[in-house]
């Protein structure tokens, strides 16, 4: 376990920022930076870990807006494919996880950049499709944010229902992966000063993404949001590492 480091720490302070305000959750940024610095294990742990806390910030600050109907309808599913994929992660060859996320990261960024104006039909099939492969990849992958977000835009929630209810439905995801980690090996007892570290960044990041977005239209950071997946997703499938 390497020991923390300044610019780590406030790449996990900007992914919770950038987070909170995209509406994809933090893992979706949070996952390739982590997987510069550790092994792809490890990511995975400290990440269950870094979003119980990212979660619990969002609930907090922006419980007033929370879609019980949707939770329900993308929480479930999503909760028990995580376990799913969580389980794959020690039966598959993790260098091919890696890889598949990049390439993930990248097609998902590169098809709403060129089409914006493209939606999801609100449905129960897409709610119970989206929450059922959101889950699988935050098991199997480290993030399924990007598409829970996808799914949820088609309800056209309001900002802070958006991000309530997707952070809810991540808590019961991450507390799910969490526990399987954790008989995976991939939470251990050294990790402890990055859960003290991650409480902290968890609050100030959410807060600071509460008041931008007041401030930002979500269209036009949405662009930026998928600019900077698109990066994260070519480092992650180059392989690019922090000595």
């Amino acid at each position: 376990m390497k020991d923390l480091t300044l610019i780590f720490i406030l790449l996990a302070l900007l992914a919770e920022i950038l987070g909170t305000v995209g509406g994809f959750g933090s893992s979706v940024f949070f996952v390739p930076i982590a997987n510069m610095y550790f092994d792809f294990q490890t990511v995975l742990g400290l990440t269950a870990l870094f979003h119980v806390f990212s979660n619990l910030s969002k609930i907090a600050m922006f419980r007033k807006g929370l879609d019980k109907k949707v939770l329900i309808q993308l929480g479930v599913p999503a909760v028990i494919f995580v376990v799913i994929g969580a389980f794959l992660t020690s039966v598959l060859n993790i260098v091919y996880a890696e890889k598949i996320l990049g390439i993930f990261l990248i097609l998902f960024s590169l098809f709403f950049l060129i089409f914006p104006k493209v939606e999801i039909k609100p449905s129960l099939t897409s709610s119970i499709g989206g929450g059922a492969l959101s889950g699988f990849l935050a098991g199997f992958l480290g993030t399924g944010g990007a598409v829970r977000g996808l799914t949820m835009a088609a309800f056209n929630l309001e900002k802070s229902a958006f991000v309530a209810t997707s952070a809810a439905i991540d808590f019961f995801v991450d507390f799910s992966r969490t526990i399987t980690y954790f008989f995976n090996g991939y939470v251990t007892i050294h990790m402890w000063p990055y859960i003290i570290t991650f409480f902290f960044v968890s609050i100030i990041g959410t807060y600071v993404g509460k008041l931008l977005l007041k401030q930002i239209s979500q269209d036009k950071f949405r662009k930026i949001t998928l600019g900077l997946i698109l990066f994260v997703g070519i480092l992650t499938v180059i392989g690019y590492k922090v000595s």
